[in-house]
């Protein structure tokens, strides 16, 4: 079943590389959607994709890369809209 994820990621998670993991993580996992960094230091982020793929890819989210530091993630879930052709990092 395909489902979407938005999350919301805090902690140090801005110019230490998070965008750019969450873009490999989601190619390796061939999940589509987005990711964005805001203006208040967290990094949102949303993905498309079937249900277990996606809770392997929340997991690595969770952990993020190496000079991270993730204190908290919010997350919802809701149907999957498709509308999504690959991953993106927004700028």
């Amino acid at each position: 079943m395909q489902s979407c994820l938005h999350i919301f990621v805090d902690g140090v998670v801005q110019g230490v590389g998070f965008r750019f993991f969450t873009e490999r993580m989601a190619g390796r996992y061939g999940l589509s959607g987005w990711v964005r960094n805001l203006s208040d230091g967290r990094v949102e982020v949303e993905v498309e994709g079937e249900e277990g793929v996606l809770n392997a890819f929340l997991g690595d989210v969770r952990r993020g890369p190496l000079h991270a530091h993730v204190t908290n993630v919010q997350v919802s879930r809701r149907p999957a809209t498709g509308q999504y052709t690959g991953f993106e990092v927004r700028f």
